[in-house]
């Protein structure tokens, strides 16, 4: 992109939940530290009719309530409502996008745009920007799921993309992967020789994935009941975990070294059993003390989306092969957890049994939320005489991101996105090849249940799901990381 002094950023439903909670702290936060040029223009667009001054009055709100205390300089926030602009759209018109063009200006010098809308409006968009000629080759978008709700769809979204615009000009979302937890997965495996000799079949016995909600529908109704666990969390999220956690070592730490060696990771996961799922929704419960409703009187109606998820999940390649990965997710579950679990195998050999010392198996836990930690279990010997025998106790060796980088600046993950957007970094987007082998594993997956063999089992709000997701563990010899 050319001179970024007179670029502009556009963004797609700016007056949204998203933009509120997440983009404009975000922008501010970027304009607040000096990270994106003076010159740069940020422009709201949604169908509510607003001006320049409603869209700053929005966004003073939005800051107000979503930055802490210690960040809201005057001064700071002056400067950053002053770069806003607003222009009134409905992108279902595509006569509309001409005022837009008009808003923008000369866009020759570099667009960038975040766009998040519904599916069915993902083709009418992209067709007004392409007929208000801006998709020209110094615009890159970036696309906020869902690109889609199965492969198909996906694809049909992804052909609008591409006839407007290059693969290099397309920056597909996946908000977990501006994560600083995640991202240090791949510091973790290829910058410590610890630990990748040991990253294969041959020494890891299992890996969980859990990524634990404590909220119902929170305002999502709609959204919700057509999509599902599977699809708002497997399909894109835990998928992508899974990808940067198995995958080989890229030749560099570039966009199409890392996308080339996740995609590998993705087409090689075979197909799911329906054995080998659960698929569960929440009935009235506790959480945090509080009596809660189960998901359908939460919903106002019957309904049989599943609010759980719980997969076993196999990489048939050489370094994966016979190592499961259990995935879970759901709603109204018994804590807020984003994590990965490691499991090593036991040692071969027990030198300490003939003295009554016991062992456990090495685990690294890798927690993203609300913790961010590296957690290493390991066995240490307990202090004394050893008159009555050897006692050996687990112990954490445990690595606080937030401790080790205390004087870090923590941003959350949106900041780096769009400041990648801007500048054109791709390396934490999804690419096309990506999205599609996600959808294509879970279209199987949705296709068992389409079959009609696998109902929606119900569990307490409250609890971590199903009984049957219990015993997907249990009956290998394996229990989840509770």
């Amino acid at each position: 992109m050319a001179d970024s002094s007179c670029s502009a950023l556009l963004l797609f439903g700016a007056t949204g939940d998203l933009s509120r909670r997440m983009l404009l702290p975000s922008l501010y936060a970027l304009h607040e530290d000096g990270l994106i040029d003076s010159g740069l223009r940020i422009v709201g667009t949604a169908r509510s009719e607003h001006t320049d001054a409603d869209f700053r009055d929005f966004a003073h709100a939005a800051l107000d309530e979503f930055l802490p205390e210690d960040r809201k300089d005057e001064t700071k926030l002056a400067s950053f409502l002053a770069r806003l602009e607003y222009q009134t759209l409905d992108a279902s018109n595509v006569d509309g996008f001409a005022d837009l063009a008009t808003k923008l200006g000369d866009t020759s010098c570099g667009l960038s745009i975040f766009l998040s809308t519904a599916p069915a409006l993902f083709e009418p968009t992209i067709e007004g920007l392409r007929r208000a000629g801006l998709a020209h080759d110094n615009v890159r978008i970036g696309l906020e799921k869902p690109l889609g709700n199965d492969l198909a769809s996906s694809r049909r979204i992804n052909d609008a993309v591409a006839g407007a615009f290059a693969e290099d000009q397309i920056f597909r979302i996946d908000h977990y992967l501006g994560k600083e937890t995640v991202q240090n997965l791949m510091a973790l495996r290829f910058a410590n020789m610890m630990f990748e000799p040991q990253w294969n079949a041959g020494n890891i016995d299992h890996v969980q994935i859990t990524v634990s909600e404590t909220v119902g529908l929170e305002g999502r109704k709609g959204f919700y009941d057509d999509t599902g666990a599977l699809r708002d969390m497997v399909q894109n999220h835990m998928l992508q975990l899974l990808a940067l956690i198995a995958m080989e070592p890229p030749r560099d730490f570039d966009a199409t070294s890392i996308r080339d060696e996740k995609v590998k990771v993705l087409r090689a996961l075979r197909t799911v059993k329906a054995e080998e799922m659960v698929r569960g929704q929440y009935r009235a419960g506790a959480v945090k003390g509080g009596g809660v409703a189960g998901y359908q009187e939460d919903l106002g109606e019957p309904s049989d989306t599943e609010t759980f998820v719980a997969i076993k999940a196999h990489v048939d390649n050489w370094r994966w092969q016979g190592v499961p990965f259990y995935l879970r997710t759901g709603k109204r579950l018994a804590e807020r957890r984003s994590e990965i679990v490691v499991q090593f195998k036991q040692v071969p050999h027990n030198i300490f049994s003939g003295r009554g010392g016991k062992l456990q198996a090495n685990r690294m836990v890798i927690r993203l939320q609300p913790e961010e930690y590296v957690r290493l279990q390991v066995m240490a010997k307990e202090p004394g005489l050893d008159r009555g025998g050897v006692v050996l106790r687990e112990v954490n060796l445990d690595l606080s991101l937030t401790q080790a980088f205390a004087e870090a600046r923590r941003r959350i993950a949106y900041e780096r996105l769009l400041l990648d957007l801007i500048e054109g970094e791709q390396t934490l987007f999804v690419r096309r090849d990506e999205v599609e082998a996600q959808w294509r594993w879970v279209d199987a997956i949705r296709a068992v249940w389409a079959g009609g063999d696998m109902e929606c089992k119900p569990y307490a709000a409250g609890s971590w799901g199903p009984n049957a997701a219990i015993a997907l563990t249990e009956r290998d010899g394996r229990s989840w990381n509770d």
